[in-house]
This record gives C-alpha cells, structure tokens and sequence, in this order.
C-alpha cells in the first residue's frame, strides 16, 4: 500500500478508549471504525490485548503512535518499530500512523509533541527517517501535522509545504488533524483553507476531527470538548476539497459516553457524504 495506489476508504470512526471498551463491544453506535494508541497495546498480554483482539474482530483498526520521534535527532528506535511491527503482524491495521515532530532529546522523553523549523536541511533529515522507517516496518507510514504555538525564523517553507514535499519524496501517507491546522492557523495568522488547498490530496488518507482551549490569544489543542464550529467549518472544506477520506473524533480527556461521541460523529456524516455522494454523481 501506497499513496500511489487507491485510498483506502474506512468511513467514520472514533478513538478507542479503555473507558469504552465495553461499550464499542456490547452497543449499536453506528461508528465504522477505531484508531488505537499503538503505545497503549505494547505490553505482553493482559487485559488492552484482550480488548483490542475483541475490538479488531469486529472493527477495521488502525494504529496512532505518539514516540516515533521522526524528526528528532536521536537516533531511530529500531528496538520500538519492532515491537510495533510485532503488534501490527498481529492486529494487521489498516495503517500506522504518527507524528510529524519530535519528542525528546539524549534519551529523554519529553511527552510532548514538539516543532521544528521546516528548511531545506530538515526536510532532508526528515525524509531519510521516514524511509528507514518504512523500509523497516515493511508499509508507507502515515505522518500528521500538529499544532504549533512557536514559529522558527530559520524557516523557509510554510509546513503544508513541507507536508507536501515530504510525501513526494518519501511516498508516506498523510494524516490531516484539521483541529491542528485551524488552531495553529489562529496562532500563526495564516489561511486554514489555503493550508489544505497546497497539500497533495492523493496522500491524505485519514482525518482527525477534535476540540480546543483558548489561553489568552492562544489556541490550545486539549482534545477535551467537542469539535467547534470553525472546525466544522473547515472540516466541510477539506471533505469538499480532498473527497472521501476515513475520518475520526479524538477525545482524550473530559471523555463522555460511547454514544455522545457517536452522535457528534454523525455530523462528520451529514458533512461529507452528500459532498461526496455529489462529486461521484
């Protein structure tokens, strides 16, 4: 599977997680599929191996890493990929996917999903991780963008411009957070719109819808309300401008019940399908 070869199309889905778990087995929610925190599952066995494999028997899944680090500089954890590559031989996802940042520095995790400048020199740097990556885990990885509160003065190219590059010459797979793109948008005072617009829409193959805070004039992606309307917003755009792309609900604290999550999820629905259901006809 690669950018190059037909999107795969998963539908509407949500983020597993273990408060829902008895839930997504027992309930009719109508939600297509889950993504499970890869990091979350890489553990010898208990009680998150049993529900995924309950899960997976049921549900496409896809695996969402958070200490890939691939734009760090410490050298690449081949000892993690492998028990990634273990774990994704067993749940056989539908892709595996990280961030597009890096995460700590001389061993030290900094639990946080941290910028960098997006120049010429990181692109390369950059591009040769994701390949090593890729060429390890045997598949196209799939990267996402994340907010950004800082700008780097070194920067030479806007990041959906790096997005762009990077898949081209990588061939990985791209994971748009539209939450992402419009709080970095306000942080930053750029187009949201023309952010989507420049990316290559044949690499984009999932969608992450989520909710913020404000701090001051800030945004801050919390991931703990629900998606707003500006995101909304700029969900319709990219479903009209990228076609039919699987798309998801993230939730990480403040997490309501399996079916309030749902329902919200519907709307994602009522958004894209008759976008998409027009552009085919």
């Amino acid at each position: 599977m690669t950018s190059e070869s037909a999107r795969s199309f998963l539908g509407f889905g949500l983020g597993l997680r273990p408060q829902h778990y008895e839930a997504v087995l027992s309930e009719e929610t109508g939600v297509d599929w889950f993504e499970a925190v890869t990091e979350n599952y890489l553990v010898p066995g208990g009680k998150p191996l049993h529900y995924l494999e309950s899960v997976r028997s049921r549900f496409p899944v896809v695996l969402h890493g958070v200490s890939l680090s691939i734009a760090g500089t410490d050298p690449i954890d081949f000892g993690y990929l492998d028990e990634v590559k273990a774990l994704a031989r067993w749940v056989e996802p539908a892709w595996i996917s990280d961030h597009l940042c890096w995460t700590g520095v001389d061993g030290r995790n900094m639990h946080d999903l941290l910028p960098f400048p997006h120049t010429e020199q990181t692109l390369r740097h950059v591009a040769a991780r994701v390949e090593a990556v890729q060429d390890h885990l045997g598949r196209p990885l799939m990267l996402e963008n994340v907010s950004s509160y800082v700008s780097f003065a070194d920067s030479a190219m806007s990041e959906a411009e790096f997005l762009r590059e990077l898949a081209q010459r990588t061939d990985c797979l791209l994971l748009l957070d539209v939450n992402n793109v419009h709080v970095s948008a306000v942080n930053h005072d750029f187009d949201a719109r023309g952010y989507i617009d420049r990316l290559p829409a044949r690499s984009v193959w999932q969608i992450h819808l989520a909710g913020h805070s404000r701090q001051g004039e800030m945004l801050i992606d919390t991931h703990d309300a629900p998606v707003p309307e500006p995101v909304w917003a700029l969900y319709e755009h990219a479903a009209r401008r990228l076609g039919p792309v699987s798309t998801m609900i993230e939730r990480d604290d403040d997490i309501p019940s399996l079916q309030v999550l749902a329902a919200e999820l519907d709307r994602a629905r009522r958004i894209a399908l008759p976008l998409w259901e027009r552009n085919v006809a």
